[in-house]
């Protein structure tokens, strides 16, 4: 097993709705260490960046609305197998998939506004990292 880093977003329904500590419970009951968070509002220029494989999509201009309608909490996550792990705790994309248990599972009521975002591979981590903590 690897010590892994990954990125992690709470999004602007999970702080609305006051879930943040909640999640942030699972991420740490689950044994993961977050070593960096801040708060932050996301611009139209970095939501591009970060969802570039998304921009052409007919769903993405309300995937950016909702994605600036609040603040977010951006954090690093350490621990073994972070990466997957916090992928399976998380939940499907979908919210109507997610398993009983998991983050979406439990608190989600639509896809596009799904609580949380998680890097999907060690070049992903690495590259989000770098987009939202330099």
């Amino acid at each position: 097993m690897a010590v892994e880093r990954t990125y992690i977003m709470l999004k602007p329904d999970c702080v609305r709705r006051g879930l943040m500590g909640r999640v942030i419970s699972r991420i740490e009951d689950k044994g993961y260490k977050i070593v960096d968070a801040k708060m932050m509002h996301l611009t139209s220029d970095k939501l591009r960046e970060h969802y570039a494989h998304l921009v052409d999509k007919p769903f993405y201009p309300n995937l950016e609305a909702f994605m600036m309608s609040g603040p977010v909490l951006a954090m690093i996550v350490e621990g073994e197998n972070a990466i997957l792990g916090m992928r399976n705790l998380m939940g499907a994309t979908k919210f109507e998939d997610a398993a009983a248990g998991t983050i979406r599972g439990d608190f989600a009521n639509t896809t596009t506004e799904n609580l949380i975002h998680g890097s999907d591979s060690p070049e992903t981590a690495g590259a989000e990292i770098k987009r939202f903590f330099g």
